[in-house]
């Protein structure tokens, strides 16, 4: 609890530095904005409703992206991991997929899928998927032999081994990529919203960047950062709640 009061009182501090410099004018208000302004724009969206039509887009595109990442890469990064030849076969085609920024897929989406939430859904798709992908692959790479020996010995088979071993391996390593994996979800929506959509935070902060509105261009990434926090928060629930097996920080095994 205490550290939640520094966490709110850091944020606090550093709106009052930029109101303090923006107001004072050391940073010109018309590149950096005021926070109060900042603060009455995003007050004004929710009063006003105008807001929950365009975010309920971007959130929508954003976990349709998270989720078809993850079961994705989930799906091809065990099999490529339980699959020597495959992974062989793939790899450097996976690596290079990797290598390519994903960002200029996005025209080429929004000529296959339209301006819809499609296009962004599957921009989104491809920035969660390799996240997931690597995380689950290297998590049933570390799986120990000795494990899989002493399982193979009590009579698991297969199916068994990825029930008991690799998936609990893997599921540790997910939860780990998911929190970047929701961030990279969101940038996938609103980075396809803004090179062209007709609803969506995304495109709010376009249409005020082409008029110069510093100040709701800031209150969108305010929305956007919040909600990001608000989903990752839920990703932090869930693995509580999934791998309770799993020690906590601090707690040590007794001897």
């Amino acid at each position: 609890m205490k550290l939640r009061f520094y966490q709110v009182l850091l944020l606090v501090a550093v709106f009052l530095v930029w109101h303090v410099l923006t107001t004072t004018e050391i940073l010109p208000p018309f590149f950096f904005g005021r926070p109060i302004a900042v603060l009455e724009k995003t007050w004004d969206w929710f009063a006003s409703g105008k807001i929950y039509a365009h975010l309920g887009i971007t959130l929508i595109e954003t976990l349709l992206a998270f989720i078809v990442g993850t079961v994705l890469g989930l799906g091809i990064g065990l099999w490529l991991a339980l699959s020597p030849t495959a992974s062989a076969l793939l790899d450097p085609y996976i690596k290079a997929a990797n290598s390519m920024p994903r960002v200029i897929l996005a025209p080429i989406f929004a000529v296959w899928f339209g301006l819809g939430i499609w296009s962004k859904v599957a921009l989104g798709v491809t920035l969660v998927f390799f996240i997931v992908f690597f995380n689950v692959y290297q998590g049933v790479k570390e799986v120990s032999p000795v494990v899989l020996a002493n399982a193979r010995m009590l009579g698991a088979n297969s199916r068994d081994l990825l029930r008991t071993v690799y998936l609990p391996s893997a599921t540790s390593w997910v939860f780990s990529s998911l929190h970047t994996a929701i961030g990279m979800a969101f940038v996938g929506a609103v980075v396809g919203e803004y090179l062209g959509s007709a609803a969506g935070v995304g495109y709010l902060i376009l249409q005020a960047e082409a008029v110069f509105d510093i100040n709701t261009v800031f209150a969108g990434i305010l929305v956007l950062t919040a909600f990001a926090l608000a989903l990752d928060g839920f990703v932090s629930v869930a693995e509580k709640r999934l791998l309770v097996w799993r020690p906590t920080q601090g707690e040590t095994e007794p001897l």
